[in-house]
């Protein structure tokens, strides 16, 4: 067959050594893996019982991909609206999703503040062509609503 790398993962060890493999470079929504696996052409009658018992090891889980995921994107300048549309995309619960962005440690108005001064030095533009600029780059960012001026 063209553009097969070699045989599926056909036995649960085979499943459980690949996914092992990729949680070993970074944490991953069980989702995230699952497309992984199956890209790799995981039999997905055994896929789904070695991502349970991934879970149930402690191996894989949302919750702590959740917490790296926001941590991570945090210090490079990211806001809480896009994080919450990058992890849905992830396939993270909402329940989880509020819970880690709602969370004491994050101060948003701080982030999107610190944020818009890196990317404008200048301050907040008089021209209204660029304060639209400006507003769009921090609506892209993931900080629509929070004020910097």
């Amino acid at each position: 067959m063209f553009g097969r790398k070699g045989p599926g993962l056909e036995t649960p060890v085979a499943i459980r050594r690949t996914a092992l493999d990729l949680l070993a470079r970074r944490e991953h929504t069980r989702l995230e893996l699952q497309r992984k696996l199956l890209q790799r052409e995981a039999v997905s009658d055994l896929l789904e019982v070695e991502l349970d018992r991934l879970e149930e090891d402690g191996l894989l889980s949302n919750e702590r991909f959740c917490e790296a995921y926001v941590h991570a994107r945090c210090q490079r300048g990211y806001g809480p609206q896009r994080l919450c549309q990058e992890l849905r995309e992830r396939g993270v619960a909402e329940y989880l999703i509020d819970s880690i962005l709602r969370d004491e440690a994050y101060d948003w108005n701080e982030l999107a503040r610190k944020t818009f001064c890196k990317r404008f030095p200048e301050g907040v533009a008089r021209e209204p062509r660029e304060r639209a600029r400006q507003l769009r780059f921090m609506q892209y960012r993931g900080f629509a609503g929070y004020e910097v001026d």
